[in-house]
């Protein structure tokens, strides 16, 4: 029987949800779970394959607005539950899959699709590239002590409990998207994910715990979710802090919330996974090598409409330059583009014939598109070519941000 590909119904989400499950191991998720996903899922961007009456092969995609270089916060598709039975391997799925859904995105005008990889390698043959890296800390706080800057004692930390807090919190999350690329602006409904608390979610940790920072005047300027996970050696308390979001909009406050997690008491070491590979603990810390941080790709960049893409961002330099962009996958992107930036940062992108300046494809482009992987690093593994000398100096500087991309989140 021939595989139908088919945007799913309403009525068939447990049967393609059940379907994503076995693919990623076969263990299922809680019912709280479950429920904020369905009410997340748009039916309309979700693609099943199926067998007959067996979902083969799932692809979702969630209408996201992310934050890029300059502060815009732009249309993305947020690619995701994206699965192939493994009785079904090797016979196109996935690629068909990819396929629909990006003709789908172009046709829906988004410039962007960003996605996170359970497998890194699978989605460069797409088109995607790496454009913003997470850090893992594992902070041994008893021989780890922080320098923290003036003001920090001013703040005023209250723990409160994390449903409460959520809309003070999400004030400040808000604040912070435009100050660094790569975050998304939550949508309805989104917020329920930072709360989410099954107790297989917690690792042998407590249940969920918030902490909030406030000036004296009693602003929210800050928060840390966490739970402790007690653990006792012979030789007393070795519990430990598993850090789930800290935000802030100051460095007194970045500070202070830090320091409340190192002197949690029964607690010897601080962990987060998914911190920005630029964030100021890294400073604040006495000995970073007992820090322990390890980075790791996060979120995957698709430049879906390559001009248009190139006009949403800002740069940091004025430029001149024309790329030679291959996508085989993608094939409306392919050719000459001629990107001009202006000395306020504006961008224009348009098909041109004049002699290529740089080569690369639009791999290559997403690596680079949020500012925090520079061209010049790409040239040199040999995955950029410069025509022109002295072009890849120039468009390396104008694509470089000030702080480094970061995806606060997964989904």
């Amino acid at each position: 029987m021939a595989l139908e590909t088919r945007v799913l119904k309403a009525d068939e989400w447990d049967a393609w949800y059940d379907h994503l499950e076995l693919a990623f191991g076969g263990v299922p998720d809680s019912s709280t779970e479950r429920e904020l996903y369905k009410s997340l899922t748009e039916p309309e961007r979700s693609l099943g394959v199926w067998d007959g009456g067996t979902c083969v092969g799932s692809a979702g995609a969630f209408s996201f607005r992310l934050s890029v270089p300059g502060g815009a916060v732009v249309p993305a598709a947020g690619v995701t539950m994206v699965g192939v039975a493994p009785t079904h391997r090797r016979r196109g799925v996935l690629t068909s899959m990819m396929r629909r859904q990006l003709d789908d995105v172009r046709a829906g005008g988004e410039a962007l699709a960003v996605l996170t990889a359970s497998e890194p390698a699978i989605y460069g043959r797409f088109g995607y590239g790496t454009g913003a890296y997470a850090l893992a800390v594992d902070i041994d706080t008893v021989r780890v002590r922080l320098t923290v800057p003036p003001g920090t004692d001013e703040v005023v930390l209250r723990l409160v409990d994390p449903e409460k807090a959520l809309p003070d919190c999400e004030r400040v999350y808000a604040q912070l998207v435009p100050r660094r690329p790569g975050m998304p602006a939550r949508q309805p409904g989104w917020e329920r994910q930072a709360l989410l608390d099954p107790e297989g979610l917690r690792g042998g940790g407590s249940p969920l715990k918030c902490v909030v920072a406030e000036r004296p005047d009693g602003e929210v300027v800050g928060y840390a979710r966490y739970r402790v996970k007690p653990d006792w050696e012979l030789t007393g308390a070795e519990g430990r802090v598993d850090l789930a979001d800290l935000d802030a909009l100051d460095p007194a406050a970045t500070a202070a919330l830090w320091r409340y997690l190192f002197e949690i008491d029964l607690t010897s070491s601080v962990r987060a996974t998914r911190r920005p590979v630029d964030d100021p603990v890294l400073h604040l810390v006495s000995d970073i090598r007992r820090s322990r941080p390890f980075p790791r790709d996060a979120l995957h960049v698709r430049l879906v409409d390559v001009p248009a893409a190139l006009e949403a961002r800002a740069y940091g330099a004025p430029l001149d330059v024309v790329l030679e962009v291959e996508d085989a996958f993608c094939p409306w992107n392919e050719g000459r583009w001629r990107l001009t930036v202006d000395e306020k940062g504006g961008a224009s992108c348009v098909r041109t014939a004049e002699p290529a300046d740089l080569e690369l494809s639009v791999r290559e482009l997403g690596s680079a598109y949020l500012g925090g992987i520079t061209l010049g690093s790409l040239a040199a593994a040999g995955r950029v070519r410069e025509l022109r000398p002295g072009a890849l100096t120039e468009a390396s500087r104008a694509f470089r941000g000030d702080v480094a991309p970061w995806l606060p989140h997964g989904f």
